[in-house]
This record gives structure tokens, C-alpha cells and sequence, in this order.
């Protein structure tokens, strides 16, 4: 009578948590390459990544702030999604499927936080892990934030080592069948959450037994899981070598019984690969690593298969010198092919990572006590690409191009009859870049001019001899050729930090402790309305 008292509870519980839902509209479907909603309008994802597979399996953060505390300040920063991540025995393994957060922070010795939870979150403490999961959740959705489960691992605990068992299909911890078990009964657990909009298949597979034949086998195998539990739900794919390599897919397409539901996911960070970033300078490293995202997944976008950029992101105390060289290359890169994306990540701190008691997340945005920004520059960065460029229902204006200083994430606009600063993208000025190399008004005859070194460059009507070329690896570097002193001048920015002037070009050599960044402008086609 006991266990069949703990089972009524159990599922009372869960239609509770289940009832908790505020409705989202948003079930979303593909259309090219683009992710849409109902009415066929491009939904763009500007997704944070809030881990809950640790060995705790408890969403991160909850005995520092109310779950609700979190919700609204991922909302706050301009996130409209969360990448929430599970381990898959917090479905499938009866020993942890059981506990409840209280007895899982019990078992692991987490006094501290357990006491946490109870002032932020107590009526947390006596759910079971998924019913916890299920509250974080519906959180969200009360705070319109749109949700994409996340299965990370089988064991929880920290990803990812090469060879720890939870890498590929037929690992010591990776049994496709309990796998496929997982999806399912974590799509059917969700199948009427609105505010669920994606299932992502497994993050970063890899490892020694990693092949293309078993991904394509049992990818589909576990796409089909999903949609045939909840057909509601984008189903993304993750690619190979923890996740930065899709490039098979060039040549063979996955097949499935379903249309406008699938997307793939990539990674990119600075150690993604990490050598042009310690061993060469700053716009060849760009140039390389750029080329080398391009070939293994940014390629699928031609293809018109919707890419996600599912983690990336730097290390916020800003002493990292590869991170600082890469994050200006991949938020071009990010607002050239106006991808959707998730940033590792919102944690300040873990209840237990890898040991460690409360250990500090360098990459969050959050800080360590879950109060404020880690990094309020870095962040206003990632910031001005939440909106989109372009895609259906953002075609308001003929195709043209914004300007993007990706130094400041800001893009170049005519603020008086010929001067130019930087400013809101979103409140930017159109450009053309034309074939003779002019850089003009999307409407009229203007163009940038610039005659000496150092002065702000102009808007003329006399565009014959204006010719604009890039002229470093990166392909950021605009120079003019056509200056009164004959010389080779690249667009910057002032000492200011908002005027456009033009100075010698700088950083075009082997030189890998030059800072090129200033001096970087990215065309970036776009459809949107604007000022």
C-alpha cells in the first residue's frame, strides 16, 4: 500500500507541475533555412544553455535565487530561449529516477546547497528529479521562454572526456536502446508543454568508436523516437568530434518519415580549435578557423537546412587571449549567416562539478552568486544579435547590407547629412556594396568617402574613384586606395569609440600580438526594417 501511495503522489504531483503551464504559441516547423512559427514568421533562437545534467540532476542555481528569480533574468538579458540539459538515467535508470531533489543532494553530501534550495526553492524539495526538471520548465514558460531539451550524457556528471563512456552508440554508458528509451519518455513527458519547442538528440558525440555509418543508423532511429511521441517539436541532430563536424552530410542526407521538423546543431569555441588561435595572428586565425566552420557545418545553409549554433562562448574574466581573439571573429561570423544560437552558458557556479564543491563557471553570464552579469560588455555583444537580419516575415525592406563592427556589435550609421558613427543595428542605415567597389546608400548616389588619415570619412555624391576592397585574411579589413596623400587607409573607429574614420591599415602582417579588431566591419545582408 505504501508504494502504491508513493505512485498516486508521484502522478498527482506530476499533474500539477504539468498544470503549471502557461501556453506559448510557439510550435515551430522549418521553412528552408529558417526556423518558423505558425504563421510562417522566422523565429530566431537567441538561446542561453542552463545545465541540469551534473550528478545533482537539479537545474543549476537553485539554492542561490528562485527559480523564478532565474527565469526573469534570462528574460531580462534578452534571451528568448533556454538549451536545458538531462542526463538520460534521470529517466531510465530506477535508482535515480526515484529520488527526489532532496535525497539526491543528500546522497552526494551537498549540505549547503540543499539548505539553499530550501529558502529559494522549498517547494522543490520533496519533487522527484524529472517533476523538478518539469517545474523549471514551466517556469520558463510563464516567463515566455521557449525551451529545447537537451539529452547531454547517460551518467550525470560533467561532459566531455574522449573516452568516458558516454561519448558513442555502443559506449560503456551509451546503450542505443536505453538511449532511444529516454527520448521517448521525455518527449511524451512534454508532449502538450508548449513552450517546449525542441529536442536536441545528444550533445557532442565522439570518442574512439565514433563512425558516420551507426550516426546516420541510429540518428534517425532516434529522430523517428521523437517525433513519433511528439510530433510538436523541432528534432536537432548533433554532428561528430564533439560536435564540429558535419561535413558528411554534404553528400548523404539523413532520411526520415517526417517533413519541416529537423535541424542540426553545431559547436564552436576557441579550443574547438585552438592552434591558428596560440600560432598565428589574429585575422588568419579568423580566416582559418571561419573556413574551417564553413566546411564541416556552416555549408548546410546553402543546402537550405536550418543550422544551430547550440554552445559557444568565452571565458568572461577576459584573460583567456585565444577567446578574446576568436569572440570578434565568431560573432561576425554569426551575423554574416544570421544564425540561430545558445551561448555557454547562464551559470555562475555548479552545486558540484567534477568534484568540486560550488565550483565557479568562468563562461557563465551569470556570477558566481547568481545576482549579476559575469561580463556586461561581452554580453551587450552577444546582445545585438538576438534580433534577426532577415528570413520570412523580415523581408520589409529590398535586400541590403548593415555594416557590423563586431568589436563593438554595433553597426555604422548616418547620424547627420555626412557624418557616420556607430549605432544600434537595428536602428543602422542600409548600404550597397556595388560592383565597382562603392559603398552607398541603399537609396540615392552617397557614398563613403575619405581623403587623410585619422579624419572621419564622409558621404559624397562623387563616387568614381571611391573603390572599398577588403585586403586582410579576415576579409574585415575595408580599405580605400583614393586618398589625397596616396596611401592605403582601412576604416576605424575614433578614439571615441562611436565616430568612423579611416587610418593606416594595421595588423595585415604575421604580427600575433596585434589587435586587428577596431579596424574590422563586417557586410552583413539584410532585409529587416531599419532606420
Amino acid at each position: 500500500m505504501k508504494s502504491l501511495s508513493l505512485l498516486l503522489a508521484s502522478l498527482i504531483l506530476s499533474i500539477v507541475t504539468l498544470s503549471l503551464y502557461t501556453p506559448v504559441e510557439a510550435v515551430l516547423s522549418t521553412k528552408s533555412r529558417w526556423i518558423i512559427d505558425e504563421s510562417g514568421k522566422r523565429v530566431k533562437l537567441a538561446c542561453v544553455n542552463w545545465p541540469s545534467h551534473l550528478q545533482p540532476m537539479v537545474a543549476e542555481g537553485l539554492h542561490k535565487q528562485p527559480v523564478d528569480v532565474i527565469s526573469k533574468s534570462i528574460v531580462s538579458r534578452g534571451f528568448n530561449c533556454v538549451r536545458l540539459t538531462y542526463a538520460t538515467f534521470m529517466l531510465t535508470n530506477e535508482s535515480l529516477a526515484s529520488l527526489t531533489v532532496k535525497s539526491s543532494f543528500e546522497s552526494l553530501n551537498l549540505t549547503d546547497a540543499l539548505q539553499g534550495i530550501g529558502v529559494h526553492n522549498p517547494s522543490l524539495l520533496d519533487l522527484t528529479l524529472i517533476q523538478a526538471y518539469q517545474a523549471v520548465v514551466s517556469n520558463l514558460g510563464e516567463n515566455e521562454v521557449m525551451v529545447i531539451l537537451d539529452n547531454h550524457l547517460t551518467v550525470p556528471g560533467w561532459c566531455c572526456g574522449y573516452s568516458d563512456g558516454n561519448g558513442f552508440f555502443g559506449d560503456k554508458y551509451f546503450d542505443p536502446d536505453v538511449w532511444i528509451q529516454g527520448l521517448q519518455k521525455m518527449a511524451t513527458s512534454f508532449h502538450s508543454v508548449s513552450n517546449v519547442v525542441g529536442m536536441s538528440l545528444r550533445n557532442e558525440l565522439r570518442g574512439p568508436r565514433q563512425n558516420v555509418t551507426n550516426w546516420y543508423r541510429y540518428m534517425q532511429k532516434g529522430a523517428e523516437a521523437i517525433h513519433t511521441a511528439n510530433p510538436n517539436v523541432l528534432v536537432i541532430l548533433s554532428g561528430l568530434s564533439f560536435d564540429n563536424d558535419l561535413s558528411f552530410l554534404s553528400s548523404r542526407q539523413v532520411q526520415l518519415s517526417f517533413t519541416r521538423k529537423l535541424v542540426f546543431e553545431v559547436h564552436w569555441y576557441s579550443f574547438s580549435d585552438s592552434k591558428p588561435w596560440s600560432t598565428l595572428n589574429t585575422n588568419q586565425a579568423c580566416a582559418k578557423t571561419s573556413g574551417g566552420f564553413m566546411g564541416h557545418a556552416g555549408f548546410l545553409l546553402a543546402k537550405e537546412w536550418p543550422l544551430f549554433m547550440s554552445e559557444f562562448g568565452v571565458d568572461n574574466r577576459g584573460v583567456n587571449d585565444n577567446d578574446n581573439r576568436y569572440l570578434g571573429c565568431i560573432l561576425a561570423k554569426l551575423a554574416e549567416l544570421d544564425l540561430d544560437w545558445a551561448l555557454w552558458a547562464l551559470q555562475g557556479s555548479y552545486y558540484l562539478r567534477e568534484g568540486k564543491v560550488d565550483h565557479g563557471e568562468t563562461f557563465g553570464v551569470l556570477s558566481a552568486d547568481w545576482t549579476s552579469s559575469q561580463n556586461t560588455t561581452v554580453l551587450q555583444r552577444i546582445q545585438a544579435l538576438q534580433k534577426p537580419f532577415q528570413g520570412p516575415g523580415y523581408a520589409n525592406s529590398p535586400l541590403h547590407q548593415k555594416i557590423f563592427h563586431p568589436a563593438t556589435a554595433l553597426c555604422m550609421t548616418q547620424k547627420s547629412t555626412h557624418l557616420l558613427q556607430l549605432g544600434p543595428c537595428d536602428q543602422s542605415t542600409a548600404w550597397r556594396y556595388t560592383e565597382e567597389g562603392n559603398i552607398k546608400l541603399r537609396i540615392g548616389f552617397s557614398c563613403i568617402k575619405v581623403e587623410r588619415a585619422s579624419e572621419p570619412v564622409q558621404l559624397g555624391i562623387d563616387c568614381s574613384r571611391e573603390k572599398w576592397e577588403p585586403v586582410s585574411a579576415s576579409k574585415m579589413h575595408l580599405a580605400s586606395m583614393n586618398t589625397s596623400e596616396g596611401n592605403r587607409l582601412c576604416l576605424d573607429v575614433d578614439r571615441d569609440g562611436k565616430t568612423i574614420v579611416a587610418n593606416p591599415c594595421n595588423c595585415l602582417s604575421d604580427n600575433h600580438n596585434c589587435d586587428p579588431t577596431s579596424q574590422w566591419f563586417k557586410l552583413v545582408n539584410s532585409t529587416n526594417n531599419f532606420h
